[in-house]
């Protein structure tokens, strides 16, 4: 467990899931991501492929507390890939509105880039402002991406 100020950091990893209410988890990140945000089912999957032990998955849930409640929350997803394709993409990372410009979002990532190997990728809104946080903790965006949705 980290600490920043009143707010305690913690890590959760497929081999330490002790004291991880994943349901609590899963509604902060739902109601917090706002318009970023995707269904609590999504949000679900992404969670257990990050706590999964099987071949090829992985990754890591962190979660900032202050006086027990959720502050902050945030999913890292392993990709089993690299060079071509970062070992690493950080899917969710949302922040309690009344904790915004405080840091705590800045802290989650650097934790997650901390604790873990290889590049992190991230897919991030043009319009949304966290895009500036990424781009001063040295994430560049080198592509457009396109998806063809079926």
């Amino acid at each position: 467990m980290a600490e920043n100020n009143s707010v305690h950091y913690d890590i959760y990893t497929p081999t330490n899931q002790q004291g991880l209410n994943r349901d609590e988890v899963i509604d902060f990140l739902f109601e917090h991501l706002d318009e970023y945000g995707d269904q609590r089912t999504d949000i679900a999957k992404c969670m257990d492929y990050a706590l999964s032990e099987a071949e090829g998955k992985g990754g890591s849930v962190l979660v900032a507390r202050e006086n027990g409640a959720i502050v902050g929350a945030l999913i890292l997803n392993n990709t089993g890939m690299s060079g071509f394709i970062p070992e690493n993409i950080l899917v969710y990372v949302a922040v309690h509105n009344s904790q915004r410009g405080k840091g705590v979002g800045k802290r989650l990532v650097q934790l997650a880039a901390d604790n873990t190997t290889g590049s992190i990728a991230l897919h991030v809104e043009p319009q949304n402002p966290a895009r500036h946080l990424y781009e001063k903790m040295g994430f560049t965006n080198k592509y457009l991406e396109y998806r063809l949705i079926r």
